[in-house]
């Protein structure tokens, strides 16, 4: 398995720490006055969510991880599993409702995301970064109020709550960012 030198450490970067993979989330290069070179790094564990801290001096490696990243898409909900399809191989993955997280309220079917697979088992997945989706109830709009920048809750298809600027209705299609749960935008049919 190939080997990353303290060198090559960076952001993003898929390591295997004790037989579980890790990504950095950050990495600080410290020279003291005396001595040798230090790296200071934030890990998070894939598997668990965990973070870690550990310092390396100049010279140590840490072993890759097999971590590969596919495009699999959508296909339903079965309980409390969720389905995807790798798009190239045709292959089938079920994630947990503890794997998907918070992500399960920007998919519908059919919607393409990026999944994470450790030694060939999926591990965790991500929505696109922008998702058009329909609003399945929303409050109806006071009289007068929209020329200001009044904002309302509104539940859309996939079951998530956004908060929206008043005059979005029942019906519309809104562009949503799934990092962050942040309305973007009203799209026309």
């Amino acid at each position: 398995m190939p080997a990353y030198n303290t060198s090559e450490f960076k952001k993003g970067l898929k390591v295997q720490i004790d037989g579980d993979p890790y990504i950095m989330i950050e990495c600080n290069f410290v020279k003291p006055g005396k001595g040798q070179a230090l790296y200071k790094c934030k890990l998070r564990n894939l598997l668990r969510n965990t973070v870690l801290d550990r310092t390396y001096k100049s010279g140590d490696s840490l072993d890759a991880a097999d971590i590969t990243t596919i495009e699999a898409q959508f296909l339903y909900k079965q309980g409390e599993a969720f389905v995807f399809m790798d798009n190239a191989s045709y292959e089938q993955y079920e994630l947990s409702k503890e794997q998907v997280d918070d992500a399960w309220k920007w998919i519908k079917e059919g919607t393409v995301c990026s999944m994470l697979l450790y030694n060939g088992n999926p591990i965790s997945m991500e929505p696109p970064n922008h998702m058009v989706l329909k609003v399945e109830y929303a409050e109806p709009a006071m009289r007068g109020n929209t020329a200001t920048n009044l904002t309302k809750p509104v539940k859309l298809e996939t079951g998530a709550d956004v908060i929206v600027p008043a005059f979005i209705e029942q019906g519309d299609s809104i562009k949503v960012d799934t990092r962050t749960g942040d309305y973007l935008e009203r799209v026309k049919a």
